[in-house]
């Protein structure tokens, strides 16, 4: 009850009443009633109230010095503003420290809304196809393995992989894309993103807790749990200040023998200005990297990426699509580009391997008519051989080809060296007297790569490559990227050791998507994962998750760290000064309780909605 009573008296209703009828006690004696003053007790009624509980509170359930607290200060200066008798004073100090709360609050609820619209995406039903009929089921009852329809324009309820139909899928609560994505039999759909045009059927993969839109929610829901080490100081410095706070009122009433200097210094004081800054800013800037598709998990973690220094990126499926495509096409015969990738690809179509299926894959592509393949023969880690078009052929490597008593040559050796150079592999199609061509495939840099590398030095950070591949491919995507220092052929302890050695000279901030990313995500400072593609857990051991393989967010996230610590910095610099000058105005004399409580506590809500701010800043880097 008494807590219904308290919440009811804190909201904006009471606290907007309150203030009305603070006004009439400030206008009515000056106006020639001067019993109107007395209407400011209805004010230290309704905005009292709340800060008396508050601080009792504390008292009771905070332990040491946390008992001590900015609620306490307030309510021992309207206290003593009633004792001296002037009630506008202590009405006001409570009012406007009242309105500050709300604003705080305004503030964080803004910077959920994100949230909120997350949890209002998670449909109820799922359309759950049994025996060729469609029954309508609740979303937590989808089993994996089931087969879920979704009509156009509905939100899709959980993970899967469609097994029918074909449609454009609009996932920018996931990734932030502003385009539909095309959606066809095999590929993959997220929860809570919405079928725009065909119907699709499609089994379900992720469900209940482990569904693509739950753990996303989770993931906001968990960023504000851990609070920034600045927060941590405020909230300490808040402490101490009380003290300090009473000794110089104390020192202040010996000196000049005046209690309303005394009772000004306990009004100005209030290190509410403090105390709201960082978590008003840090849920404001949480807030805007939800809308950017940024999941930064908490407080913690954004203010120390706006201290790194040093970025470190894995290579593959980070800085590169982490997907082979063939990328160069040699004929060193009497064969064109397509018949040679026709002929390549007729072998391959038989074969499970990676590099196999890249070149089958650019075949259909180019919609070539692949041969038959007969006597197909696969040598592990080598190559393969078949017989297409009645010719026999060997695909593989430059040992396996030399194994076959075939003469590669000095033209085709200069050309694979000069292929190998850029962190490319080759797949040499030769007959049993000579080679027929060189079909090269390598992984693809990711276009944003460049600029979002020159953009980090600008911001005065350093980039390095941790990756486990050989060494030529990496400088070569490297020096392509803008990355002039590599380390290459790490093993996952490996890249952890390199990330412990720079944590000595600076913070470090690893960016990785892969399960072998993890140790090193966890051992940075901050750890940043490819949400999109990325494993689960990278994903879990990262500090932050990027819902997209866009990889130009980074820039923007370093901007974003930056610009929350400048912002509290500054937040808490400007509420010092403020109580510095209002102290020793107090002392002074020159400021009444009630020109102190107004001065100060205009100042508490000025921090505030400056960090608030931080929520539409826009990011033009």
């Amino acid at each position: 009850m008494i807590k219904k009573i308290n919440d009811f008296l804190a909201g904006w209703l009471m606290t907007v009443v309150g203030g009305i009828f603070l006004i009439a006690s400030f206008v009515l004696p000056r106006a020639g009633y001067p019993q109107g003053e007395n209407l400011a007790w209805v004010c230290v009624v309704i905005c009292g109230i709340p800060l008396l509980y508050l601080a009792i509170w504390r008292i009771i359930h905070n332990k040491g010095i946390s008992k001590i607290s900015s609620a306490l200060l307030i309510s021992m200066a309207m206290i003593a503003a009633i004792l001296i008798g002037d009630l506008f004073a202590a009405g006001e100090v409570v009012f406007i420290m009242e309105i500050g709360a709300l604003l705080e609050d305004m503030t964080t609820d803004r910077a959920k809304k994100g949230l909120r619209k997350l949890i209002s995406l998670a449909p109820e039903t799922a359309r759950l196809i049994k025996n060729g009929d469609e029954i309508s089921i609740a979303v937590e009852k989808v089993c994996i393995g089931d087969r879920i329809r979704v009509l156009p324009g509905e939100t899709i309820p959980v993970d899967g992989k469609i097994i029918s139909g074909e449609s454009s899928v609009d996932q920018s609560v996931m990734t932030g894309e502003s385009l539909p994505v095309d959606k066809a039999v095999g590929d993959t759909v997220f929860s809570g993103t919405i079928n725009l045009y065909g119907s699709i059927d499609f089994e379900a993969t992720k469900v209940g807790k482990d569904s693509s839109l739950q753990k996303l929610i989770r993931m906001v829901e968990d960023a504000d749990e851990n609070q920034a080490p600045t927060q941590r100081i405020a909230d300490k410095w808040a402490s101490w200040l009380v003290p300090v706070a009473l000794l110089i009122a104390v020192a202040a009433f010996l000196i000049t023998k005046d209690i309303v200097r005394a009772v000004t210094v306990m009004v100005v004081f209030c290190p509410c200005a403090l105390v709201l800054a960082t978590p008003t800013a840090i849920m404001a800037a949480i807030g805007q990297a939800t809308k950017h598709g940024v999941i930064i998990k908490s407080g913690e973690a954004l203010e120390k990426m706006g201290k790194v220094d040093t970025l470190t990126f894995d290579k593959t499926g980070t800085l590169t699509y982490g997907k082979l495509e063939v990328t160069d096409i040699v004929p060193l015969q009497d064969l064109n580009e397509d018949d040679l990738l026709a002929l390549a690809a007729s072998a391959e179509s038989r074969s499970e391997h990676p590099l196999a299926k890249a070149i089958v894959e650019k075949a259909k592509s180019c919609k070539l008519n692949l041969a038959e393949a007969k006597d197909f023969k696969m040598t592990a880690g080598k190559g393969v051989s078949a017989t297409v078009n009645d010719v026999a052929y060997i695909f593989g490597n430059e040992a396996f080809i030399k194994e076959s008593s075939c003469d590669v040559g000095k033209d085709v050796s200069q050309i694979l060296d000069n292929l190998r150079s850029q962190g490319k592999a080759s797949v040499i199609v030769s007959d049993t007297n000579k080679v027929s061509g060189i079909i090269a495939l390598s992984d693809v840099l990711r276009p944003e790569a460049a600029d979002m590398i020159a953009r980090l030095k600008r911001m005065g950070t350093k980039a390095i490559l941790l990756t486990g591949d050989n060494k030529k491919a990496a400088e070569y995507f490297a020096g392509k990227a803008g990355i002039s220092e590599v380390c290459a052929d790490l093993l996952p302890e490996q890249k952890v050791e390199n990330i412990e050695e720079l944590k000595k000279e600076g913070k470090v901030c690893m960016i990785g998507d892969g399960v072998n990313d993890a140790p090193a995500l966890k051992i940075a400072d901050v750890g940043v994962a490819m949400g999109a593609m990325g494993s689960d857990v990278a994903v879990e051991a990262a500090d932050v998750a990027l819902m997209t393989d866009d990889i130009s967010r980074l820039p923007y996230l370093k901007w974003l760290s930056n610009t929350t610590v400048k912002t509290i910095k500054g937040a808490i610099t400007l509420s010092m000064c403020i109580n510095f000058v209002a102290v020793t105005l107090s002392v002074l004399g020159i400021l009444t309780p009630t020109t102190g409580a107004l001065v100060h506590n205009a100042g508490s809500c000025f921090v505030v909605l400056l960090a608030a701010l931080l929520y539409d800043r826009k990011y033009n880097f």
